[in-house]
């Protein structure tokens, strides 16, 4: 008996079941692979960024560089844009107070990481949901389907394997589409969600670093002055 018979013998219940949890599957997989790119290129891109960062390239050419071909998947040169525009647009005031200077500059770079955390943790909560729901949603087709086999039993006489095992093969085919939906996406939720963390602790590192520049220039511009 093939896999395709005890889906097509199953009652309408089961079949649709197993119909939202292959939807829920294939969604899965769509966001598991979108996800996996998005986080590579992410991380390709933070390192070539600080490549140049700490190349010795003054700032405000780099940061024309970056303004003049931005790139939408580099959280950290968001960052960069974000605080160096800032701290830009505050200096140009010569009686602005260095503090509230640094203390703008940090502010936007804080909203930017949070804009970038939002991007980067996108569809990881659908991921969560459809590895934790499914094998209940699977546990219920298969719980549908055997008690629709033993109620088939009562017309019957006889009682024998043979008579139950179609029935109960058809409800635990329930149980293993929903495990095969859950297995991917937990998989898939745990690597992303520890890729988008490290992502997170590196964009707060350079953020610090960079605010530990931008505040030796801004004071070293008052101690000129």
């Amino acid at each position: 008996m093939s896999i395709w018979s005890l889906i097509a013998g199953a009652s309408w219940i089961v079949q649709l079941v197993m119909l939202i949890l292959l939807l829920a599957s294939i969604v899965s997989w769509v966001m598991i692979l979108q996800r996996g790119f998005l986080l590579s290129n992410t991380k390709r891109s933070a390192i070539t960024f600080e490549d140049r960062f700490w190349s010795g390239m003054d700032l405000s050419k780099l940061f024309r560089q970056v303004t003049s071909e931005p790139d939408p998947d580099n959280g950290m040169e968001h960052l960069f844009r974000a605080g160096f525009k800032e701290f830009t647009r505050l200096r140009q005031d010569s009686n602005a107070d260095p503090d509230a200077v640094m203390e703008g500059t940090q502010r936007a770079m804080r909203v930017a990481l949070a804009r970038e955390q939002e991007r980067l943790e996108q569809n990881l909560p659908f991921l969560a949901t459809v590895g934790s729901i499914s094998p209940y949603i699977g546990l219920f087709g298969t719980v549908i389907g055997i008690m629709n086999s033993f109620r088939g039993l009562a017309n019957q006489t006889q009682a024998t394997l043979a008579t139950v095992a179609p029935g109960i093969s058809e409800a635990l085919v329930a149980t293993a589409m929903g495990l095969l939906a859950a297995i991917p996406a937990v998989v898939a939720y745990n690597k992303y969600s520890a890729k988008v963390d490290q992502l997170l602790n590196s964009y707060d590192t350079f953020s610090d670093e960079f605010s530990s520049i931008l505040h030796r220039k801004v004071h070293t511009r008052v101690k000129q002055g």
